[in-house]
């Protein structure tokens, strides 16, 4: 059976390691990125079938970074993750979903232990 790769674009070691641990846990193969340079590489190369997305990378944005990988790869879902708060209405004109970044990293396997 192939193996269905995610691609993790985030900044922070520390989320990155939970993000990546609780996607192959479920069975994903994942691929990470650190820059919106990186990942728009990997989403070329790579047959994705969705994109885990930082909203602050360090050379762009996440809006900007979803519309160049529609562009790419249009049927691919790109889930935007961060602590925006009151950010949400404006985002979610670009995403159709966002995750909110824990205040700690642990907190990240907080609903694990249920």
């Amino acid at each position: 059976m192939p193996e269905i790769k995610v691609l993790c674009v985030e900044n922070h070691p520390e989320y990155m390691g939970a993000l990546k641990y609780m996607l192959e846990s479920a069975g994903y193969e994942v691929m990470t990125a650190t820059t919106g340079g990186q990942a728009l590489d990997l989403v070329r190369a790579n047959p994705v079938v969705g994109v885990l997305l930082e909203y602050d990378l360090p050379d762009s944005t996440g809006p900007a970074m979803r519309a160049e990988m529609k562009r790419i790869r249009p049927e691919v879902p790109v889930l935007l993750f961060n602590g925006i708060g009151s950010q949400t209405p404006f985002l979610l004109r670009f995403f159709g979903a966002y995750l909110r970044n824990p205040e700690r990293h642990e907190d990240v396997f907080e609903d694990l232990d249920d």
